[in-house]
């Protein structure tokens, strides 16, 4: 080994061995709260890039801190209004005294504004105590405690401070689907009597899009290309042939079917140009005259409005934001979703059956789907 670089790396090795442990601060005289501490925290995202949480308060967030143990704040804790309705939260609703070492969860109900979907989003918090001194854990005791005890471990002195954290971590923001999601969540702030000191009231507006989920969905054909008939059906007196079918479709935008139009395209891409009405079947032996051919016309349905498309020719769909809503579970998700109901209704005029070749007739339908590229 060269012998100045033996020395370089003794001289390192020395520093590290002679450097003093870092220690940790005392927390500053800070008084507990008071009134209504309001906070609205507005985010939009991605289901495809999630936050890694949403921070609603900083780890350690200091709620009260005295050097002299009697003022009480090392019994500073926290409470919802109701144990059981999740609708600004759910926790106990007074000091539980427990002895417990754990992140506390708090079901809140999350409301998407156009459909009025509730779900359930569990904020986590804990509680750090702090010390007056160094004498056992270096003003902050090792665990953490649950929002709603005034416990702390035993020391030398009791704790003498309190701080907060508060999150909602990534695995919960996931339970929300593409929409626009609000909920107020409200914790009181109580000292070791149970009297309440302030409010802690946390407004949340979330915008969440699902690009990658944007789909035309057939509910009758879950995960299958849809083979759908003409239903055709003949009439010995008028010795005709004609018909009409529905095919249920819905239409979901991955914005929370707030879309400021969605746009619908349907195409013939049969192997060979259709008739006159736009849209053919042909028949499956072969052949390119109008007796080889059967036309049919296309309808969407939209909002009670029957709107006719024509073949390669785009249809905006407006309203979309009031249209009526179907809730399914698309495939390849986890969770409902709601949709717009757009069926199509393919319609096939009477013709003599005369001018038809006899046998099996096929064609091949595309329906299309453009979202708008900005949020609303």
């Amino acid at each position: 080994m060269n012998r100045r670089v033996w020395w370089v790396m003794a001289v390192l090795c020395a520093l590290v061995v002679l450097a003093p442990q870092a220690m940790a601060q005392q927390p500053p005289e800070t008084d507990p709260p008071s009134g209504d501490i309001v906070q609205h925290i507005a985010q939009r995202w991605d289901r495809s890039a999630l936050p890694v949480e949403v921070e609603l308060l900083a780890p350690k967030t200091l709620l009260g801190y005295s050097k002299r143990p009697e003022m009480g704040l090392g019994e500073l804790h926290l409470t919802c209004r109701s144990n059981s309705d999740p609708a600004t939260g759910s926790c106990p609703v007074s000091d539980t005294g427990e002895n417990g070492s754990y992140r506390s969860r708090v079901p809140l109900r999350f409301v998407e504004q156009r459909s009025g979907l509730p779900t359930e989003v569990n904020v986590e918090g804990w509680l750090d105590r702090a010390e007056s001194g160094r004498g056992c854990n270096d003003y902050w005791q090792p665990h953490v405690r649950p929002l709603w005890t005034t416990f702390s471990a035993a020391c030398v002195t009791p704790a003498s401070g309190t701080a907060l954290s508060l999150r909602i971590p990534a695995a919960e923001l996931r339970q929300l689907v593409a929409g626009r999601w609000k909920a107020n969540l409200e914790l009181s702030l109580r000292d070791g009597s149970g009297g309440s000191l302030a409010r802690y009231i946390f407004v949340f507006d979330f915008t969440i899009t699902d690009y990658n989920a944007v789909s035309i969905y057939f509910p009758l054909f879950d995960q299958v290309t849809p083979h759908v008939g003409l239903n055709l059906q003949y009439d010995p007196l008028a010795q005709t042939v004609g018909g009409r079918t529905q095919l249920d479709m819905c239409l979901y935008d991955g914005l929370g079917s707030q879309s400021q139009y969605l746009g619908v395209t349907v195409r013939d891409s049969g192997p060979r140009p259709p008739g006159p009405s736009g849209y053919s079947v042909w028949h499956t032996d072969g052949g390119s005259d109008a007796t080889q051919r059967v036309d049919y016309t296309v309808t969407l349905d939209h909002n009670g409005s029957a709107i006719p498309l024509r073949n390669g020719v785009e249809q905006l769909l407006h309203g979309i934001d009031t249209a009526k809503l179907r809730l399914v579970l698309l495939p390849g998700m986890t969770q409902p979703v709601f949709c717009v109901p757009t069926p199509l209704t393919l319609d096939t005029p009477r013709v003599p059956v005369s001018s038809k070749r006899p046998g099996y007739y096929d064609g091949d339908l595309k329906v299309e789907l453009r979202v708008p590229t900005v949020t609303p």
